[in-house]
């Protein structure tokens, strides 16, 4: 009798096994607790996307008696009428695309070659240079746009691509990721290469670079997107009007309309619209870079 109770109370004492109808079932419920989050954030995002869409289909009189109206019976294109008629849209949609994409092609090349030497190589004051760079994450750049309008005024580089572009390509953080990256890679790499007489260069280009492609995709399309939302800096460099960028331009124009709530929008969608599609095509390419490297710009 002891023995069958000292039995019963050990198994008492042992966990019940979880059975694959536990963790299917968990499986589940934690997979639509995830989808719904997801639904949620993407509605936060989506829905002011599509108002902004709607209204900017809609005719101004309609706006202001119920602004908040997701139908018409009168669609129109007037508001996007207005803004070409008052902009010279073609001009800035090439500036703000031909910037971009010399901003994010140098900026691949420089902090690529940056954070390959500062990964691979050793050299005296390297630990002083990181150590810069960091700091300069602490530092914002509004700080330092005074200095800079004179630096590039005195240059003669102001209503220049180069004006936009430069600023851009100096991206600390790109340098910092390309580091890391980098430093992940096997070592005997770059020491197999060393030891059959390549150069660095020829190891970065031939090696490294062919290892890198999430990472470049990754950084390119960040740098195209942040020069291309770049305001404050061409706001001050652009005071040609043929030189301005979509950001500027599109506010020059708003200031004319005043309190004109499909011309607001229909300025909204112009200047998002190139930014979805570039997200549409290269979806893939943003993803994983994000997953490789971290980058959440």
């Amino acid at each position: 009798m002891a023995a069958v109770t000292s039995s019963t109370a050990r198994s008492a004492d042992v966990p019940a096994k979880v059975t694959q109808s536990d963790i299917d079932w968990r499986t589940r419920w934690f997979n639509a607790f995830c989808t719904l989050v997801l639904l949620v954030f993407a509605a936060l995002w989506l829905i002011p996307l599509l108002w902004a869409g709607v209204t900017s289909l809609r005719p101004e009189a309609e706006i202001a008696a119920n602004p908040s109206s997701w139908w018409t019976d009168n669609w129109t294109l007037e508001a996007y009428r207005s803004i070409f008629a008052m902009g010279d849209m073609q001009n800035w949609y090439l500036n703000s695309a031909v910037s971009s994409a010399i901003a994010a092609f140098l900026t691949v090349v420089v902090c690529s070659m940056a954070g390959f030497a500062l990964s691979q190589t050793r050299f005296a004051g390297r630990r002083a240079f990181m150590a810069l760079l960091v700091a300069g994450l602490l530092l914002p750049s509004e700080a330092i746009i005074l200095p800079m309008f004179r630096e590039f005024e005195a240059l003669g580089l102001l209503n220049t691509y180069w004006a936009l572009v430069l600023p851009i390509v100096a991206c600390t953080p790109m340098v910092l990721v390309f580091s890391v990256f980098f430093s992940g890679l096997p070592k005997e790499l770059s020491d197999s290469a060393r030891a059959d007489g390549a150069g660095w260069f020829r190891i970065y280009r031939q090696i490294y670079l062919p290892l890198s492609r999430p990472i470049i995709s990754a950084v390119a399309i960040f740098s195209f997107v942040t020069s291309w939302n770049n305001f404050l800096w061409p706001l001050l460099v652009m005071t040609n009007t043929k030189m301005m960028t979509i950001p500027v331009g599109l506010v020059t124009v708003q200031s004319s309309f005043g309190i004109r709530y499909a011309q607001l929008m229909a300025s909204a969608v112009l200047g998002a619209l190139p930014l979805l599609i570039v997200f549409l095509v290269f979806q893939r390419r943003i993803v994983e870079g994000v997953a490789t490297t971290g980058i959440d710009k």
